[in-house]
């Protein structure tokens, strides 16, 4: 008499992890199925400046406010009708960098890499707010001098991304991604861009003046945000 094999048994907690990964799968095919919930902007961040508002009082006397000159591409921020000149350690300036607003805990100077070679300053690749082994700088305003002993970084390139667009591309908040820029001459690829995530954010791309003239940025004619195992890339 033949005997027929029993069916092998499962854990419950092995079926439920294997229903939910298929789950996890189905949804992020049908969010990448489905309408790109919102176009992607991407725009060069020129060098600028952040104050708090004890350094805002020193550099514009007490009391001073910022004063909106042009609202940016994300909702309540602002780039300021102040500015200040950057002095590094070689004694060169640059003058009349842009403040933006509303003020932060800690005063932060982002500049591109042609900036610090001006100013002698070695500058580091750091997300914004990231001040761990930054040099400083001397900030020069209408009313007062302020010296940063950290805060002067060259912000490294990143996207913004709200909840919709993060369920559409499948990423999470410090992910990395690529970017594809289609230009006449020059398409690249920009590699390992840091996702930024938050509610109420619009998408967007930063890179800095450097970066956005080395690709024709303003005669781009395609953009494209790409997951890294996707690319092409031999890049992990």
């Amino acid at each position: 008499m033949t005997q027929l094999a029993r069916p092998a048994s499962y854990a419950r907690n092995d079926v439920e992890r294997v229903v939910r990964d298929a789950l996890v799968r189905h949804l992020a095919g049908a969010a990448k199925a489905g309408p790109k919930p919102n176009p992607l902007v991407v725009n060069i961040s020129a060098r600028h400046v952040h104050l708090s508002p004890e350094h805002l009082e020193v550099l514009f006397g007490k009391g001073a406010q910022l004063e909106v000159q042009k609202e940016l591409y994300q909702q309540g921020f602002f780039a300021a009708k102040q500015t200040v000149a950057v002095v590094g350690p070689r004694r060169r300036m640059l003058p009349e960098v842009r403040v933006l607003g509303p003020c932060r805990g800690a005063s932060q100077v982002e500049l591109a890499f042609t900036d610090g070679i001006s100013l002698g300053i070695d500058l580091p690749v750091r997300c914004s707010g990231d001040h761990h082994d930054t040099p400083g700088c001397i900030l020069v305003g209408p009313e007062g001098v302020v010296e940063l002993t950290a805060g002067v970084i060259r912000a490294e390139r990143h996207v913004h991304m709200g909840p919709l667009d993060l369920a559409y591309y499948g990423v999470a908040d410090h992910d990395r991604m690529h970017l594809r820029i289609e230009s006449p001459g020059c398409t690249t690829v920009f590699e390992d861009l840091l996702v930024r995530a938050g509610e109420n954010i619009k998408l967007e791309v930063h890179v800095d003046t450097d970066e956005g003239n080395a690709v024709n940025l303003e005669n781009a004619t395609r953009v494209e945000l790409v997951k890294p195992e996707k690319c092409g890339c031999k890049h992990k």
